[in-house]
């Protein structure tokens, strides 16, 4: 008898069950294939194709450039690597916003030509015919609220979101909404502890936190952040596991030596 092992895949149906034995949910970003292979076999939960790969992959100062096309690229290299994590895969900003068809078709496009798991969409009423049109066509769906990086130019900033009274009601208002139109998780970002403990209470589906406190169903980072890719970025609600920035200078700078200094390569690095 074969002594492999079956990889049990994560759905949304183990994201709801392991809500509701209080296990939390582990969400880290990958918008690679090597990288989703390490990640995957870390066993990783939920592995989020994010449209910060505007920011960190191509070096926009927003994730507004990002196109459809773009996602669906890094989508389709993260699916080739996953064998266990959910794969979710966000719309990028003009791929859904006051266009319930479009939005419609631009998930099917991302679940067709990536073979991802589930879309994200940001926004809560305002956006609530595109969320029921995708679902309907038998699409996940995971609601992003609080902070919502594609509306940057609304914001004017990226402080914490619903603060005031006024927009806490607004944001759990939406919450219920999301979950009530089928939504299968809710990404909250960048707003106080309480607020996300009030909403993880109040929903029957998981909440994934970023910069959102301890009280939500799971959490999710930007993983060059987690792994301190990126230089200077520092925000209160990251902890960095790693310094892979001066790893990789460090490497990058002897190898060039050795280059120079004809050591590398040596008589057993030839053939």
């Amino acid at each position: 008898m074969s002594q492999h092992k079956e990889i049990k895949k994560i759905t949304t149906h183990t994201l709801q069950a392991m809500k509701a034995r209080g296990e939390k949910i582990a969400v880290l970003t990958a918008y690679d294939f090597s990288m989703a292979t390490v990640l995957d076999h870390a066993g990783l939960d939920m592995i989020l194709v994010g449209d910060s790969a505007a920011n960190v992959m191509a070096g926009y100062e927003t994730t507004l450039p990002i196109t459809l096309d773009h996602m669906i690229y890094h989508a389709q290299s993260v699916v080739r690597a996953v064998n266990r994590a959910f794969v979710l895969v966000d719309l990028p900003f003009g791929s859904y916003q006051g266009n319930p068809k479009m939005a419609l078709n631009s998930a099917i496009r991302i679940m067709k030509e990536s073979g991802g798991h589930g879309v994200k969409l940001e926004g809560g009423a305002e956006i609530i015919d595109a969320v029921k049109l995708i679902i309907s066509a038998g699409i996940p769906v995971m609601g992003h609220l609080g902070l919502m990086p594609q509306s940057i130019n609304k914001f004017g900033s990226y402080a914490l979101r619903a603060k005031d009274e006024k927009e806490a009601k607004k944001l759990m208002d939406d919450a219920l909404l999301l979950e009530e139109c089928g939504c299968f998780a809710l990404l909250l970002e960048k707003i106080p502890a309480t607020l996300a403990k009030e909403v993880s209470e109040n929903l029957n589906i998981p909440t994934i936190g970023i910069g959102a406190g301890k009280y939500c169903d799971g959490q999710v980072l930007v993983i060059h952040d987690m792994l301190g890719l990126n230089k200077g970025f520092k925000p209160r609600f990251l902890r960095q596991y790693a310094d892979l920035y001066q790893a990789i200078e460090e490497a990058a700078k002897t190898y060039i030596t050795d280059v120079k200094t004809n050591d590398f390569p040596n008589e057993a690095e030839q053939y």
